[in-house]
């Protein structure tokens, strides 16, 4: 008998208390119905205030959850990356909380991870609100001349990666980008000459609320320091080049 395919899937949340609940339910149905894999949430609950936290804990009752739960607020790039370290599968999935990213998906990215490193989503289209959709297109122009990436979708939360390739991006100076995480994790798998696959996937509305990171007040905030974190991630990568050539 054939053990079934074992994933820890990474969620960072806060504030999710009105949808958490039906997004991991969906979530862990859908993939169970359609690929046989055992999934794990790992959640990375993070200072939430609304009780997703004690919500999480009734939940793993009817699923399986590693729970990672912080009274303070981390911000969502540590979240993520205390996450990817807390997991233990050969394979490892990441999706949002909001509920945006389709289950029905997860089986085309994973058909793609036996012959890759790391597949991950490309939204078409994306069904996300004007100011975010703005400040990604204009961050994406900077970003496109700083690193020869050639994603269509580079900061598409919904993904698997092998162990090793995670090890690897998680090796550097990781978290530079505080609010532009999948941005600075895609640089670093192309340094690192990750084989990347990519895969269109459903980019559904959010489940309920709104974001909490891209609010209109915070823009200029956000993109300075997108643009600082931007640079300093370019001078470590080419200094990780660097040692790369000399190691041949």
């Amino acid at each position: 008998m054939v053990e079934p395919l074992h994933i820890d899937i990474v969620v960072p949340v806060h504030n999710e208390a009105k949808s958490i609940e039906a997004t991991l339910c969906d979530f862990d149905s859908v993939v169970r119905r359609n690929t046989g894999a055992e999934i794990r949430f790992v959640v990375c609950e993070d200072g939430s205030s609304d009780g997703s936290a004690e919500l999480l804990r009734s939940l793993s009752d009817r699923l399986s959850i590693k729970l990672l739960s912080s009274s303070t607020r981390k911000g969502y790039s540590r979240a993520v990356i205390d996450g990817f370290r807390a997991t233990e599968s050969e394979i490892i999935g990441f999706m949002d909380s909001d509920g945006q990213c389709d289950p029905h998906d997860f089986a085309r990215l994973l058909i793609e991870i036996e012959n890759s490193d790391f597949v991950i989503g490309y939204r078409d289209p994306r069904n996300d609100h004007w100011i975010r959709l703005l400040m990604s297109r204009a961050f994406g122009l900077v970003y496109g001349l700083l690193f020869p990436i050639t994603l269509k979708d580079p900061s598409c939360p919904y993904l698997l990666i092998r162990r090793g390739a995670m090890d690897k991006i998680l090796s550097g100076n990781v978290g530079i980008l505080k609010q532009g995480f999948w941005w600075e994790f895609n640089a670093r798998a192309f340094a690192h000459g990750l084989k990347i696959k990519q895969v269109v996937v459903t980019h559904r509305r959010r489940a309920s609320g709104k974001s909490q990171v891209y609010l209109l007040p915070r823009v200029p905030e956000i993109a300075w320091q997108h643009l600082r974190g931007l640079f300093a991630l370019k001078r470590e990568l080419a200094a990780l080049r660097a040692s790369r050539l000399e190691g041949r």
